[in-house]
Protein backbone atom coordinates (compact mmCIF):
# COMPACT_ATOMS: atom_id res chain seq x y z
CA UNK A 1 0.00 0.00 0.00
CA UNK A 2 1.32 3.33 -0.97
CA UNK A 3 2.76 5.96 2.00
CA UNK A 4 -0.66 8.12 2.89
CA UNK A 5 -1.24 11.19 5.25
CA UNK A 6 -2.78 8.53 8.14
CA UNK A 7 0.29 7.09 8.00
CA UNK A 8 2.49 10.35 8.86
CA UNK A 9 -0.23 11.18 11.79
CA UNK A 10 0.44 8.12 13.15
CA UNK A 11 3.94 7.83 13.29
CA UNK A 12 3.86 11.70 14.67
CA UNK A 13 2.05 10.20 17.27
CA UNK A 14 4.20 7.14 18.16
CA UNK A 15 7.41 9.50 17.88
CA UNK A 16 6.15 12.35 19.49
CA UNK A 17 7.31 11.67 23.13
CA UNK A 18 10.88 10.57 21.89
CA UNK A 19 11.78 13.25 19.34
CA UNK A 20 12.51 16.96 19.39
CA UNK A 21 9.76 19.54 18.32
CA UNK A 22 12.26 21.61 16.18
CA UNK A 23 11.66 24.91 15.59
CA UNK A 24 11.10 26.80 12.02
CA UNK A 25 12.73 30.09 12.11
CA UNK A 26 12.73 33.23 10.14
CA UNK A 27 16.05 33.61 8.26
CA UNK A 28 16.12 36.83 8.44
CA UNK A 29 19.51 38.12 7.15
CA UNK A 30 19.17 35.81 4.29
CA UNK A 31 15.62 36.94 3.46
CA UNK A 32 17.07 40.47 3.37
CA UNK A 33 19.72 39.22 0.73
CA UNK A 34 16.68 37.20 -0.78
CA UNK A 35 14.31 39.66 -1.63
CA UNK A 36 11.53 37.13 0.13
CA UNK A 37 11.06 35.83 3.45
CA UNK A 38 12.90 32.33 3.96
CA UNK A 39 12.25 30.01 7.28
CA UNK A 40 14.16 27.30 8.16
CA UNK A 41 12.98 24.16 9.55
CA UNK A 42 16.12 23.30 12.29
CA UNK A 43 16.35 19.34 11.92
CA UNK A 44 20.24 19.84 12.77
CA UNK A 45 18.73 20.43 16.19
CA UNK A 46 17.47 16.74 16.52
CA UNK A 47 18.41 13.52 18.37
CA UNK A 48 21.87 12.77 16.64
CA UNK A 49 21.44 16.07 14.81
CA UNK A 50 19.18 15.10 11.96
CA UNK A 51 16.18 14.16 10.64
CA UNK A 52 16.92 10.37 10.01
CA UNK A 53 16.23 10.04 13.96
CA UNK A 54 12.26 9.90 12.63
CA UNK A 55 12.01 7.71 10.78
CA UNK A 56 14.27 5.34 12.33
CA UNK A 57 12.11 5.57 15.26
CA UNK A 58 9.14 5.12 13.55
CA UNK A 59 10.24 1.64 12.14
CA UNK A 60 11.82 0.35 15.02
CA UNK A 61 8.06 1.21 17.18
CA UNK A 62 6.68 -0.82 14.46
CA UNK A 63 8.63 -3.61 15.33
CA UNK A 64 6.46 -6.59 17.53
CA UNK A 65 8.38 -8.27 20.62
CA UNK A 66 9.71 -11.07 18.74
CA UNK A 67 11.38 -9.02 16.17
CA UNK A 68 12.55 -6.51 18.80
CA UNK A 69 14.55 -9.65 20.34
CA UNK A 70 15.97 -10.84 17.23
CA UNK A 71 18.05 -7.16 16.84
CA UNK A 72 18.39 -4.62 14.10
CA UNK A 73 20.72 -4.14 11.45
CA UNK A 74 21.21 -0.66 9.03
CA UNK A 75 23.41 -0.36 6.24
CA UNK A 76 24.59 3.72 6.63
CA UNK A 77 27.64 5.55 6.98
CA UNK A 78 25.64 8.48 8.20
CA UNK A 79 22.76 9.89 9.81
CA UNK A 80 20.77 7.06 9.69
CA UNK A 81 23.38 4.89 11.36
CA UNK A 82 23.15 7.35 14.39
CA UNK A 83 19.45 7.43 14.61
CA UNK A 84 19.24 3.83 14.43
CA UNK A 85 21.61 3.43 16.88
CA UNK A 86 20.53 6.01 19.42
CA UNK A 87 17.11 4.69 19.79
CA UNK A 88 17.37 1.02 19.12
CA UNK A 89 20.24 1.47 22.75
CA UNK A 90 17.15 3.62 24.28
CA UNK A 91 14.69 0.67 23.46
CA UNK A 92 16.95 -1.49 24.73
CA UNK A 93 17.57 -3.38 21.29
CA UNK A 94 20.59 -5.05 19.69
CA UNK A 95 21.73 -2.71 16.93
CA UNK A 96 24.83 -3.63 14.71
CA UNK A 97 25.09 -1.22 11.91
CA UNK A 98 27.30 -1.61 8.47
CA UNK A 99 29.66 0.76 6.99
CA UNK A 100 31.84 0.80 4.09
CA UNK A 101 35.43 0.91 4.32
CA UNK A 102 36.91 3.77 4.20
CA UNK A 103 34.13 5.61 6.70
CA UNK A 104 35.38 8.46 8.56
CA UNK A 105 36.42 7.51 12.21
CA UNK A 106 34.81 10.07 13.44
CA UNK A 107 31.30 8.51 12.32
CA UNK A 108 32.13 5.15 13.23
CA UNK A 109 33.43 6.46 16.71
CA UNK A 110 29.74 9.06 16.98
CA UNK A 111 27.62 4.95 15.68
CA UNK A 112 29.36 2.74 18.65
CA UNK A 113 28.80 5.70 21.43
CA UNK A 114 25.22 5.49 20.35
CA UNK A 115 25.50 1.90 21.72
CA UNK A 116 25.61 0.06 18.02
CA UNK A 117 28.17 -2.32 16.50
CA UNK A 118 29.73 -1.10 13.80
CA UNK A 119 30.83 -3.86 11.00
CA UNK A 120 32.61 -2.33 8.46
CA UNK A 121 32.39 -4.02 4.99
CA UNK A 122 33.04 -3.20 1.09
CA UNK A 123 34.16 -0.35 -0.78
CA UNK A 124 30.81 1.20 -1.95
CA UNK A 125 27.66 1.43 -0.32
CA UNK A 126 26.32 -1.56 -2.56
CA UNK A 127 29.27 -3.89 -1.17
CA UNK A 128 28.14 -2.78 2.26
CA UNK A 129 24.45 -3.40 1.57
CA UNK A 130 25.07 -7.02 0.22
CA UNK A 131 26.92 -7.94 3.52
CA UNK A 132 23.89 -6.33 5.06
CA UNK A 133 21.32 -8.62 3.44
CA UNK A 134 23.86 -11.88 4.26
CA UNK A 135 23.20 -10.63 8.13
CA UNK A 136 19.56 -10.37 7.56
CA UNK A 137 19.82 -13.83 6.29
CA UNK A 138 22.35 -15.27 8.63
CA UNK A 139 21.68 -13.87 12.02
CA UNK A 140 18.20 -13.34 11.45
CA UNK A 141 18.18 -9.53 12.73
CA UNK A 142 15.57 -6.96 11.22
CA UNK A 143 16.78 -4.28 8.50
CA UNK A 144 15.46 -0.93 9.12
CA UNK A 145 16.60 0.38 5.27
CA UNK A 146 17.50 3.82 5.23
CA UNK A 147 14.50 5.25 2.65
CA UNK A 148 12.85 2.44 1.13
CA UNK A 149 10.34 1.46 3.72
CA UNK A 150 7.06 3.11 3.78
CA UNK A 151 6.95 3.07 7.80
CA UNK A 152 10.41 5.17 8.13
CA UNK A 153 9.01 7.86 5.27
CA UNK A 154 6.07 8.76 7.39
CA UNK A 155 8.12 9.24 10.21
CA UNK A 156 10.35 11.61 7.99
CA UNK A 157 6.60 13.16 7.03
CA UNK A 158 6.18 14.41 10.33
CA UNK A 159 8.45 17.29 9.43
CA UNK A 160 6.26 18.39 7.38
CA UNK A 161 3.29 18.58 9.62
CA UNK A 162 5.35 20.71 12.39
CA UNK A 163 6.69 23.05 9.77
CA UNK A 164 3.24 23.54 8.41
CA UNK A 165 2.04 24.16 12.20
CA UNK A 166 4.64 26.18 12.94
CA UNK A 167 4.77 28.75 9.76
CA UNK A 168 1.30 28.04 8.47
CA UNK A 169 1.57 30.83 5.54
CA UNK A 170 4.32 29.12 3.55
CA UNK A 171 3.62 29.12 -0.28
CA UNK A 172 6.76 26.64 -0.75
CA UNK A 173 8.90 23.98 0.90
CA UNK A 174 12.21 23.09 -0.47
CA UNK A 175 13.29 19.76 0.52
CA UNK A 176 16.97 17.64 -0.57
CA UNK A 177 16.25 14.81 -2.38
CA UNK A 178 18.49 11.52 -1.58
CA UNK A 179 16.87 8.09 -1.47
CA UNK A 180 13.33 9.79 -1.84
CA UNK A 181 12.68 9.15 1.66
CA UNK A 182 11.78 12.29 3.25
CA UNK A 183 10.39 14.26 0.39
CA UNK A 184 7.86 11.60 -0.56
CA UNK A 185 6.51 11.76 3.49
CA UNK A 186 6.99 15.42 3.66
CA UNK A 187 5.17 15.95 0.40
CA UNK A 188 2.35 13.64 1.40
CA UNK A 189 1.92 15.29 4.10
CA UNK A 190 2.33 18.84 3.52
CA UNK A 191 -0.36 18.27 -0.34
CA UNK A 192 -2.93 16.83 2.69
CA UNK A 193 -2.33 19.47 5.14
CA UNK A 194 -2.08 22.45 1.99
CA UNK A 195 -3.11 21.60 -1.25
CA UNK A 196 -2.03 24.77 -2.86
CA UNK A 197 1.55 24.29 -1.36
CA UNK A 198 4.66 24.02 -3.58
CA UNK A 199 6.79 21.24 -3.11
CA UNK A 200 10.25 21.64 -4.81
CA UNK A 201 13.51 18.61 -4.22
CA UNK A 202 16.91 19.68 -4.44
CA UNK A 203 19.06 17.34 -5.52
CA UNK A 204 23.52 17.72 -5.82
CA UNK A 205 23.67 17.70 -9.88
CA UNK A 206 26.73 14.93 -9.05
CA UNK A 207 23.80 12.75 -8.01
CA UNK A 208 20.58 13.82 -9.31
CA UNK A 209 19.06 10.36 -9.57
CA UNK A 210 15.69 11.09 -9.06
CA UNK A 211 15.61 14.13 -11.15
CA UNK A 212 16.69 11.72 -14.17
CA UNK A 213 14.36 9.58 -13.79
CA UNK A 214 11.35 12.12 -13.36
CA UNK A 215 12.60 13.86 -16.40
CA UNK A 216 14.45 10.96 -18.60
CA UNK A 217 17.84 11.43 -19.06
CA UNK A 218 21.16 10.04 -17.56
CA UNK A 219 22.14 10.81 -14.55
CA UNK A 220 25.25 12.99 -13.90
CA UNK A 221 26.75 10.49 -11.16
CA UNK A 222 30.65 12.01 -10.60
CA UNK A 223 32.93 12.36 -7.80
CA UNK A 224 32.43 12.42 -4.40
CA UNK A 225 29.78 15.40 -3.28
CA UNK A 226 29.93 17.65 -0.68
CA UNK A 227 26.07 16.48 0.06
CA UNK A 228 27.10 12.85 0.88
CA UNK A 229 24.18 12.45 2.48
CA UNK A 230 21.58 12.47 -0.45
CA UNK A 231 24.69 11.35 -2.54
CA UNK A 232 22.30 8.08 -3.52
CA UNK A 233 22.35 6.34 -7.34
CA UNK A 234 18.99 4.40 -6.72
CA UNK A 235 15.83 5.97 -5.21
CA UNK A 236 13.63 3.87 -3.73
CA UNK A 237 10.58 3.39 -6.46
CA UNK A 238 8.06 3.74 -4.22
CA UNK A 239 9.27 7.07 -3.35
CA UNK A 240 9.46 8.51 -6.81
CA UNK A 241 5.85 7.06 -7.32
CA UNK A 242 5.33 9.22 -4.25
CA UNK A 243 7.50 11.88 -6.27
CA UNK A 244 5.36 12.47 -9.25
CA UNK A 245 2.44 13.06 -7.87
CA UNK A 246 3.06 15.17 -5.09
CA UNK A 247 6.06 17.25 -5.70
CA UNK A 248 5.81 19.98 -8.43
CA UNK A 249 9.40 19.74 -9.56
CA UNK A 250 13.43 18.68 -9.12
CA UNK A 251 16.24 21.67 -8.84
CA UNK A 252 19.89 20.51 -8.86
CA UNK A 253 22.79 22.36 -7.51
CA UNK A 254 26.37 22.30 -8.73
CA UNK A 255 29.37 21.43 -6.19
CA UNK A 256 30.58 24.97 -6.01
CA UNK A 257 26.86 26.11 -5.36
CA UNK A 258 26.60 23.64 -2.40
CA UNK A 259 29.68 24.83 -0.54
CA UNK A 260 28.37 28.54 -0.80
CA UNK A 261 24.96 28.04 0.65
CA UNK A 262 26.63 25.82 3.60
CA UNK A 263 28.92 28.79 3.96
CA UNK A 264 25.95 31.73 3.53
CA UNK A 265 23.92 29.44 6.58
CA UNK A 266 27.12 29.56 8.86
CA UNK A 267 27.89 33.09 8.05
CA UNK A 268 24.53 34.92 8.13
CA UNK A 269 22.62 32.99 10.48
CA UNK A 270 25.36 31.11 12.65
CA UNK A 271 23.68 27.77 11.75
CA UNK A 272 26.20 24.32 10.94
CA UNK A 273 24.15 22.57 7.89
CA UNK A 274 25.61 19.87 6.33
CA UNK A 275 26.03 19.44 2.36
CA UNK A 276 22.52 17.65 2.21
CA UNK A 277 20.96 20.93 3.39
CA UNK A 278 23.31 23.02 1.65
CA UNK A 279 21.58 21.54 -1.32
CA UNK A 280 18.08 22.87 -0.76
CA UNK A 281 19.67 25.98 0.41
CA UNK A 282 21.77 26.31 -3.28
CA UNK A 283 18.45 26.12 -5.01
CA UNK A 284 16.62 28.39 -3.03
CA UNK A 285 19.02 30.89 -3.73
CA UNK A 286 19.15 29.85 -7.69
CA UNK A 287 15.12 30.09 -7.58
CA UNK A 288 15.62 33.66 -5.78
CA UNK A 289 13.93 35.77 -8.74
CA UNK A 290 10.62 33.43 -9.25
CA UNK A 291 10.20 33.00 -5.46
CA UNK A 292 10.10 37.09 -4.92
CA UNK A 293 6.85 38.10 -2.91
CA UNK A 294 6.65 34.23 -1.58
CA UNK A 295 7.03 32.43 1.66
CA UNK A 296 9.93 29.47 1.39
CA UNK A 297 10.54 26.97 3.88
CA UNK A 298 13.64 25.02 3.47
CA UNK A 299 14.74 22.23 5.61
CA UNK A 300 17.93 21.61 7.45
CA UNK A 301 17.66 18.47 7.06
CA UNK A 302 21.03 17.96 9.26
CA UNK A 303 24.37 19.49 10.80
CA UNK A 304 26.55 16.34 10.33
CA UNK A 305 29.25 18.44 8.43
CA UNK A 306 33.45 16.91 9.59
CA UNK A 307 34.84 19.52 10.91
CA UNK A 308 38.05 19.46 8.62
CA UNK A 309 35.83 19.97 5.54
CA UNK A 310 33.91 22.56 7.47
CA UNK A 311 37.16 24.26 8.39
CA UNK A 312 38.21 24.34 4.73
CA UNK A 313 34.89 25.48 3.89
CA UNK A 314 35.19 28.34 6.33
CA UNK A 315 38.36 29.63 4.39
CA UNK A 316 37.49 28.83 1.14
CA UNK A 317 34.68 31.04 1.96
CA UNK A 318 36.15 33.48 3.28
CA UNK A 319 38.41 33.56 0.12
CA UNK A 320 35.47 33.87 -2.30
CA UNK A 321 34.28 37.07 -0.70
CA UNK A 322 37.32 38.67 -0.44
CA UNK A 323 37.97 38.47 3.46
CA UNK A 324 40.95 36.33 2.91
CA UNK A 325 43.30 37.55 0.16
CA UNK A 326 46.80 36.84 -1.11
CA UNK A 327 49.56 39.49 -2.50
CA UNK A 328 52.46 38.29 -4.59
CA UNK A 329 55.42 40.59 -4.22
CA UNK A 330 58.58 41.01 -6.47
CA UNK A 331 60.62 43.36 -4.16
CA UNK A 332 64.54 44.34 -3.81
CA UNK A 333 66.40 41.54 -1.64
CA UNK A 334 67.45 44.04 0.94
CA UNK A 335 66.64 44.61 4.72
CA UNK A 336 63.13 46.69 5.12
CA UNK A 337 61.16 45.70 2.58
CA UNK A 338 58.56 43.65 4.28
CA UNK A 339 58.38 46.21 7.33
CA UNK A 340 56.98 48.60 4.96
CA UNK A 341 54.69 46.51 3.41
CA UNK A 342 52.96 45.34 7.16
CA UNK A 343 53.15 48.39 8.64
CA UNK A 344 51.23 49.96 4.83
CA UNK A 345 48.77 46.79 5.05
CA UNK A 346 48.46 47.11 9.12
CA UNK A 347 48.13 51.28 9.24
CA UNK A 348 44.95 50.02 6.30
CA UNK A 349 43.20 48.20 9.24
CA UNK A 350 43.65 44.77 7.48
CA UNK A 351 45.68 42.12 9.61
CA UNK A 352 48.67 39.91 7.83
CA UNK A 353 48.12 36.21 8.51
CA UNK A 354 51.06 34.13 6.78
CA UNK A 355 54.14 35.41 4.51
CA UNK A 356 56.23 33.44 2.68
CA UNK A 357 59.53 34.86 1.72
CA UNK A 358 61.91 32.97 -0.72
CA UNK A 359 65.30 33.68 -2.99
CA UNK A 360 65.22 29.58 -4.52
CA UNK A 361 62.28 28.61 -6.20
CA UNK A 362 61.16 31.67 -8.54
CA UNK A 363 61.68 33.63 -12.17
CA UNK A 364 62.76 37.15 -10.21
CA UNK A 365 66.30 38.49 -10.72
CA UNK A 366 68.75 37.35 -8.70
CA UNK A 367 69.07 40.34 -6.49
CA UNK A 368 65.15 40.15 -6.17
CA UNK A 369 62.61 37.80 -4.03
CA UNK A 370 59.03 36.72 -4.29
CA UNK A 371 56.80 37.77 -1.59
CA UNK A 372 53.63 36.25 -0.78
CA UNK A 373 51.62 37.85 1.84
CA UNK A 374 48.01 36.41 2.74
CA UNK A 375 45.74 39.01 4.68
CA UNK A 376 42.59 39.39 6.43
CA UNK A 377 40.53 42.26 5.42
CA UNK A 378 36.96 44.00 5.13
CA UNK A 379 36.11 42.75 1.85
CA UNK A 380 37.36 42.55 -1.75
CA UNK A 381 36.90 46.29 -1.90
CA UNK A 382 38.63 46.81 1.15
CA UNK A 383 41.79 44.87 -0.51
CA UNK A 384 41.46 46.78 -3.76
CA UNK A 385 42.68 49.97 -1.71
CA UNK A 386 45.23 48.44 0.19
CA UNK A 387 46.39 46.83 -3.26
CA UNK A 388 46.30 50.40 -4.77
CA UNK A 389 48.18 52.22 -1.96
CA UNK A 390 51.34 49.38 -2.14
CA UNK A 391 51.30 50.37 -6.04
CA UNK A 392 51.33 53.95 -5.58
CA UNK A 393 54.25 53.48 -2.92
CA UNK A 394 56.09 51.80 -6.00
CA UNK A 395 55.68 48.11 -4.68
CA UNK A 396 55.58 45.55 -7.95
CA UNK A 397 52.56 42.82 -7.01
CA UNK A 398 49.78 41.51 -8.34
CA UNK A 399 46.67 40.06 -6.27
CA UNK A 400 44.68 37.07 -6.50
CA UNK A 401 42.01 37.43 -9.47
CA UNK A 402 44.08 40.30 -11.34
Amino acid sequence: MPLTYSDVVRARRAIADATVTTPTVHATRLSMQLGFDLYLKLENLQHTNAFKARGALAKLLSLDEEERARGVVACSAGNHAQGVAYHATRLGMRSVIVMPHGTPFNKIKRTQDFGARVELQGETFEEAMAFTHALVEREGMVLIHPFDDPVVAAGQGTVACEMLEQAPDLDVIVVPIGGGGLIAGMAVAAKAIKPEIEVIGAQARLFDAAKARLEGFEPHFGAASLAEGIAVKAPAEANLALIRSHVDRIESATEEEIETAVFDLLSNEKLVAEGAAGAGMAVVTKLREELQGRKVGLVICGGNIDSRILSSLILRGLVRDGRIARLTFEIDDRPGQLAEISRVIGDAGANVIEVIHQRMFQAVALKQAELDVVLEARDRFHVREIVDDLRGRGFTLRAEGD
